[in-house]
């Protein structure tokens, strides 16, 4: 039995891990299939964290914090937008700078706000626990005792698998990053559907934050995405640009991070920075595993000027 409960809180702290992780890299996938390398990732997951933690403190109510993390990342991504598709700054760069930023913002902003020595402990979101089915050895801890963004998440996934490889607007997404002069000479506006996609990757990944900040931990603190946003991109980078696998490569960085922190508590005299660094390990090693066997979009960090303004 006490195995079965050991296998049962492993499983659901690796989904409970891997959740910010998931938003963020769903995200970069509708980003990265437009086109526009999104490296900005971290730095949207903590808008979406501060945004999130600083509504629910000031009204209480942690899902209008959702909406206003949903609303905060889409404006970080419109941000990148702007300076990636219609500036044509160099798209790491822009990335890298939107993260320095939003740090530097957040640090200081938090400090304005929560004001008090004290850590602020936020209203955060409750499970949802399904009668009978929460009983269910293993299963019903780690799948009918979740709250209502990891369900949100799960519809996201499929959602966006259907979306992606079954419709004409997920052809013409992958058009717009693949072959983004003949989408153009069809008549599709590819510098509208890049600021779609980056924008709708913001608050995709905004949603990760606000995952952290009122599911995971409950208050905010800074530099709370830790590195998240690029741990997503290589899941991203690993599970191919597809839904469903980038999921499942979010679910092993998470299981990674429960298992590192699962080692600690046994006290089996290993220095904690060496199981700090598994996770990052994890993902570099999954990194050099697929060099030269995932295959990026065409278009991808390419910004696209039409033929018109080129003469």
């Amino acid at each position: 039995m006490d195995h079965l409960n050991f296998l049962s809180d492993y499983l659901a702290a690796s989904l409970r891990l891997s959740v910010p992780l998931m938003f963020a890299a769903l995200g970069g996938l509708y980003s990265e299939r437009s086109g526009v390398l999104n490296i900005a990732l971290e730095g949207m997951i903590l808008t979406g964290a501060f945004v999130s933690a600083t509504i629910t403190f000031l009204t209480g109510n942690p899902w209008l914090g959702v909406i206003a993390a949903v609303v905060g990342g889409g404006l970080v991504g419109l941000l990148h937008a702007y300076l990636s598709v219609t500036l044509r700054v160099d798209q790491l760069v822009s990335g890298l700078a939107i993260n320095l930023s939003v740090a530097g913002l957040t640090a200081f902003m938090s400090r304005l706000v929560f004001t008090s020595d004290v850590t602020q402990r936020l209203p955060g979101i409750a499970p949802i626990v399904l009668p009978g089915l929460s009983q269910i050895p293993v299963l019903g801890q780690l799948l009918f005792q979740q709250d209502a963004l990891v369900y949100l998440l799960l519809g996201l996934i499929l959602l966006s698998t259907y979306l992606l490889f079954h419709t004409s607007l997920g052809l013409t997404l992958r058009a717009v990053g693949e072959y983004p002069r003949a989408a153009d000479t069809a008549g599709i506006r590819v510098g509208w559907v890049r600021y779609l996609s980056v924008s709708l990757s913001g608050s995709l990944a905004a949603l990760g934050g606000a995952y952290l900040a009122l599911v995971h931990i409950k208050f905010f603190t800074e530099g709370m995405s830790a590195g998240k946003g690029f741990i997503a991109l290589a899941a991203l980078i690993f599970g191919r640009w597809h839904p469903v696998y980038t999921a499942l490569a979010c679910l092993l960085f998470g299981a990674t991070e429960a298992l590192q922190l699962r080692i600690q508590a046994f006290n089996l005299r290993i220095p904690y920075q060496f199981l700090l660094m598994l996770p990052y390990a994890i993902a570099l090693l999954a990194m050099v595993g697929l060099a030269g066997k995932s295959t990026a979009p065409a278009a991808l960090g390419i910004p696209y000027v039409k033929e018109s303004t080129e003469e």
